[in-house]
């Protein structure tokens, strides 16, 4: 009897183990932990902006979602995070939208030269193509959940930039096919240069000419090689956060509601960085001595033809979806 007493006694307690281990597999179970890769370091505005959408990710759960921010490209590097989260090897990510045009022009559309030339059109635009870029991204099994643009695209140069005719036969920094077909119809020479090379290729005279954001010029501190800058506002190129879709549909509603409303300020908040970001790094390129202006007349409408001809240019490569996403930008 005695022994038949203690074998139940031991049953009654992995039968309790055994339940209390279920219980704690439940609870568990109830908490989700995403990575997110992300491609910036984290002084990056993108970067300290999804540090607050997760925190608020998780405040809005109450921790039963956390998201683990992977930054500078350390869980996987810039051209391999939109597919780590389509392959679900991360269920969220950041990434330079037009980075995948070459995948479709769809994807390029808020990197056409003057199509949006302001951060009021940007948006317009971000509205206009928004439907097409979620079709997009759906077919591939992933969800958009906001975009953040960059500082828009200026010229930097070594000389005055006063009308069209000043570019030609300059130099032109480029560093892809869009930025190459800008300085050939500008008439100016397209010259590839990196960032981290553009101090010597500025001051050797490979390169006198070059655009891009008021960021770039300040982190390169441009104004050791060159001292001018015309606030063009060519395009601002945005970044998406984007989720797997089986991921974001694996969460409870109420965690679905919360990333959704955690993401919609987070678009806000960094649209408002930007240009917070636009106006420092502009007013730092002034402080050491770049002389910072607007376009003139004449040069802005000699950029307005040179944008018709490239938007023209995208519209067609992008078949169907350019002439959508056109229509839809220009009411």
């Amino acid at each position: 009897m005695l022994h038949s007493h203690r074998i139940s006694v031991a049953g009654a307690r992995l039968v309790a183990a055994a339940a209390f281990g279920l219980a704690g597999l439940s609870l568990a179970s109830a908490e989700t932990k995403w990575d997110m890769p992300t491609p910036y370091g984290d002084s990056n505005f993108h970067t300290q902006n999804i540090a607050k959408f997760a925190e608020e990710v998780s405040d809005k759960t109450g921790g039963s979602l956390t998201i683990q921010i992977h930054s500078a490209g350390s869980l996987f590097k810039h051209p391999e995070i939109k597919n780590a989260v389509r392959k679900g090897l991360a269920p969220i990510g950041e990434v330079l939208i037009s980075r995948l045009s070459n995948e479709d022009p769809v994807f390029g559309v808020d990197s056409v030269p003057f199509m949006a030339n302001s951060y009021d059109a940007a948006w317009d635009l971000y509205q206009a193509s928004k439907p097409v870029l979620e079709e997009k991204l759906a077919a591939q099994g992933l969800q958009l959940l906001y975009t953040v643009p960059w500082p828009p695209q200026g010229i930097y140069a070594k000389k005055d930039i006063n009308t069209i005719d000043d570019l030609k036969g300059l130099k032109f920094r480029a560093y892809n096919a869009s930025t190459e077909r800008l300085a050939q119809l500008a008439g100016a020479v397209p010259t590839q240069v990196e960032v981290p090379d553009l101090p010597t290729a500025f001051s050797t005279g490979r390169v006198e000419a070059m655009i891009t954001s008021p960021s770039t010029g300040a982190n390169a501190k441009a104004w050791d090689f060159l001292d001018h800058y015309y606030d063009t506002q060519a395009w601002l190129p945005k970044n998406m956060v984007i989720v797997n879709k089986s991921a974001f549909d694996g969460l409870s509603d109420a965690e679905k509601a919360a990333v959704l409303e955690a993401a919609a300020t987070a678009e806000t908040r960094g649209w408002d960085a930007s240009k917070a970001e636009t106006a420092s790094k502009t007013q730092i390129l002034k402080d050491n001595g770049i002389a910072v202006a607007a376009p003139s007349d004449a040069l802005q409408a000699s950029m307005k033809e040179i944008g018709a001809t490239m938007v023209g240019e995208w519209k067609e490569s992008a078949g169907a979806d350019g002439v959508t996403i056109v229509d839809a930008f220009s009411k």
